[in-house]
């Protein structure tokens, strides 16, 4: 069972309720926090393992707390999962570029909160013991995304994708199961040379790549779109 301590900040007592209630069942310690002045504090005290936050904060908001604990470096590798409304997918842009590792849109479930908060955790106990965050290979279902050879495979035939393409799931596989922005991952992909905030580019080489690596490019199974975000690699783990 994990030990880990969690701190949940939200504003709405019920909300803060359930997720202790849900955590606690499956085995983590949680604090709560109902402002964001009360999270920066219960972070200096408990540094927990992972904060799930809320945006929407009376006083410091969800977007500045994260700001906060991302630029101290005693609290900038705590993972950090936002709250978020359906549909404020600039909130959750800003969220993702200020260092969040994932976000979660209210309503959620609880399996759902559950395998986002082992993938934050996972991810980050490897980046901060020096690790690849994902070598050799990364399987899930029937994708083979084999980095030594710079090559992906569907069902154990190669897929055929160009240097240019096997970039984007190299990249989503190294972080499979975390969204990533379209502006991070233009940033990433083709470094300054590519307007941060023309996603025609990506959304080309996407087209193409789910004509070649999913059966029905109409309803993807291994790189899921995140309307408004990014995109996100489904983790072979949850």
């Amino acid at each position: 069972m994990p030990s880990d301590t969690i701190l949940a900040v939200d504003d709405e007592v019920h909300i803060l309720e359930l997720i202790s209630f849900n955590l606690k069942a499956a085995g983590y310690h949680v604090v709560t926090a109902l402002t964001g002045e009360e999270a920066l504090k219960r972070c200096e005290v408990e540094k927990p393992s992972l904060v799930l936050l809320d945006i929407m904060l009376p006083g410091i908001d969800g977007l500045e707390v994260c700001r906060r604990l991302k630029g101290d470096r005693t609290t900038s590798n705590i993972p950090i999962i936002m709250l978020t409304a359906r549909g404020d997918e600039v909130d959750k842009i800003l969220g993702l570029e200020l260092g969040a590792d994932d976000y979660i849109t209210k309503p959620f479930g609880t399996a759902e909160l559950l395998a986002r908060i082992r993938t934050a955790l996972r991810h980050t106990r490897k980046a901060c013991g020096g690790e690849e965050l994902r070598e050799g290979q990364y399987i899930v279902g029937d994708l083979v995304i084999d980095y030594n050879k710079h090559r992906a495979y569907l069902g154990g035939e190669d897929a055929g994708l160009t240097p240019s393409e096997f970039k984007i799931p190299a990249l989503l596989g190294r972080y499979a199961g975390r969204v990533l922005t379209y502006q991070q991952m233009l940033r990433e992909l083709w470094g300054p040379a590519a307007n941060p905030r023309d996603n025609k580019l990506l959304r080309v080489h996407m087209a193409n790549l789910r004509r070649k690596l999913e059966k029905n490019p109409a309803e993807p199974r291994y790189i899921l779109t995140e309307v408004g975000v990014g995109y996100r690699m489904v983790d072979d783990t949850n």
